[in-house]
């Protein structure tokens, strides 16, 4: 499998689970923040506020996705393995579940982070190759 396909499965899957966990939150189901002692009542706003992150973060790396802006979804993936790790440092602030903190919010942290960084590889790559094998065009006398 090339590594473009690879990213390109890669960041589907983080793409469709944002969305998936995104709309957990905004669906009257019955959504739970993992690693944290007591959940935050339904009255509280948490979940809507935490829902509509992931359906943005979800829309917008999809939409860099499906138009094929490779390099610029490799930015934005490593900029939104910000917010796993964020809920990691939530958690372990609240005295939640070390395991769940670092087990859930850490890996999914790094698998996003690797999956901007294996994108920005890929399209570096390209963009060096794409230098070399382009010649300069040619000086023309005045």
């Amino acid at each position: 499998m090339s590594l473009k396909k690879l990213n390109t499965v890669l960041a589907t899957a983080v793409v469709l689970f944002t969305l998936y966990l995104g709309s957990s939150f905004l669906l009257p189901l019955e959504a739970s923040f993992p690693g944290l002692p007591n959940w935050p009542s339904g009255d509280s706003g948490f979940p809507v506020v935490k829902g509509s992150r992931e359906v943005a973060m979800g829309l917008a790396m999809g939409i860099l996705l499906v138009t094929g802006r490779r390099r610029a979804l490799g930015w934005v993936l490593v900029m939104v393995a910000v917010a796993p790790f964020g809920d990691m440092v939530n958690v372990l602030a609240h005295h939640g579940s070390a395991a769940a903190a670092f087990g859930i919010h850490g890996l999914t942290s790094a698998l996003i982070a690797v999956t901007g960084s294996l994108l920005l590889r890929e399209t570096g790559k390209a963009r060096t190759t794409q230098g070399t094998t382009t010649p300069a065009p040619a000086a023309r006398p005045a």
